[in-house]
């Protein structure tokens, strides 16, 4: 993280540490609370609920290509026919790959979650992005200052930016923009398979770091598509192939 007066940036790496740690706490323990609810609605941390919320919203503006419902679908790939250790799955994990749920079955409101039987939530999506826009936030307004804040290859600002703008690698950021990136294998949520590796990495700038990651994340879903679709939308994308693909072009 990198904030433009020095002499917070002890205090505000402490801030950011504690949010981090009661995202990752709200992601284990209490997620996991919840799927053992399944049908009933359970009342949800600040910090769950707006996890949740964030998962909700990168759904809808990728048109369901990144879903929080393709938890079972990743527990199917990683663990294939082994016995399920969570009562919510059932039987899901022996059954072939099926399109997810899909997230408008997930109810979130008033902070209360309710989950049909057999839905398994996974936030790893977004919940990095949602993170570091919070952190950033927070320390923005507490502070006085700009506040830069990357975690898992996501970054957000706020605040001003330092002369010149906010440099990441070779990308210049100007105040209030982010970076969200995707290189990891991707489930197509209409399918419950891993979706077609186009891509190697793919980096999208935009005003919100929770858009930024989403749309880097649909991207790979999309598979060549992505490219003219990224186009269309008011961001700059940065799409590396892979390097068979990128040898064979």
């Amino acid at each position: 993280m990198a904030v433009t007066d020095p002499g917070a940036l002890r205090a505000a790496r402490k801030l950011a540490q504690s949010r981090a740690a009661e995202a990752r706490v709200a992601l284990g323990r209490e997620l996991s609370r919840v799927h053992l609810a399944p049908g009933r609605p359970v009342r949800l941390s600040p910090v769950l609920a707006d996890l949740v919320e964030a998962a909700l919203e990168a759904a809808k503006r990728t048109g369901g290509d990144v879903d929080p419902t393709v938890g079972t679908a990743l527990l199917r790939q990683r663990y294939g026919r082994q016995r399920p250790w969570l009562p919510a799955c059932g039987s899901a994990l022996s059954a072939p790959a099926a399109p997810v749920p899909g997230w408008r079955r997930v109810r979130l409101e008033e902070g209360q979650l309710t989950l049909p039987p057999g839905v398994i939530l996974d936030l790893n999506a977004t919940a990095s992005a949602r993170t570091a826009e919070r952190c950033a936030e927070q320390i923005a307004i507490r502070y006085g200052v700009g506040a830069l804040v990357t975690l898992g290859g996501d970054v957000a600002t706020a605040g001003p930016a330092p002369a010149g703008g906010w440099r990441v690698d070779a990308i210049t950021l100007p105040a209030g923009s982010a970076i969200g990136t995707s290189s990891a294998q991707i489930l197509n949520p209409r399918t419950g398979a891993p979706a077609s590796r186009i891509w190697h990495r793919v980096r999208v700038v935009a005003p919100s770091c929770l858009t930024a990651t989403a749309f880097a994340t649909a991207a790979h879903v999309r598979g060549q598509d992505a490219e003219l679709w990224l186009a269309t939308l008011p961001v700059q994308a940065h799409l590396d192939p892979l390097p068979s693909l990128r040898t064979a072009s």
